[in-house]
């Protein structure tokens, strides 16, 4: 599969579970709600605390399992190196997530105030492998 194939689920299909690597090199895998940036980036909403952004900055790498909301049918996997955005840096992309994912909000002032107090942050995943290429 394709990096813009993936990117094309992507928009489709925002259920995932984002993979990082504990210090100890086992996996921690979190739900998340991913989506594609304008610069073709998968952005993952979070915050600064979570235990993913901790090993995100000590290992960019990360790997996603998008899956289709009713979980069966189409899925893919993901992976990329990550960049952690913090606020207020991070505000308009965080803006730009939510439309890509869920649609327009009905306050964003609120919106923003809420990023600001549950000390948000912008997970950047610059793709470098999506499958799967073939079934088994």
């Amino acid at each position: 599969m394709d990096l813009d194939e993936a990117r094309a689920v992507i928009g489709r299909q925002h259920h995932a579970v984002l993979l990082t690597l504990r210090q100890d090199g086992t996996p921690q895998m979190s739900p998340v709600l991913a989506a594609v940036d304008g610069q073709g980036r998968v952005v993952v909403s979070t915050r600064k605390a979570a235990f993913k952004v901790r090993n995100l900055r000590r290992d960019p790498r990360a790997w996603l399992c998008v899956l289709p909301d009713g979980f069966y049918g189409r899925w893919i996997q993901i992976g990329g190196s990550a960049r952690i955005v913090e606020l207020p840096e991070a505000m308009e992309g965080l803006v730009d997530y939510y439309r890509r994912g869920s649609g327009e909000h009905p306050d964003w002032d609120d919106y923003r105030a809420a990023m600001q107090r549950e000390a948000r942050v912008l997970v950047q995943i610059e793709l470098t492998s999506a499958g799967p290429d073939r079934e088994g």
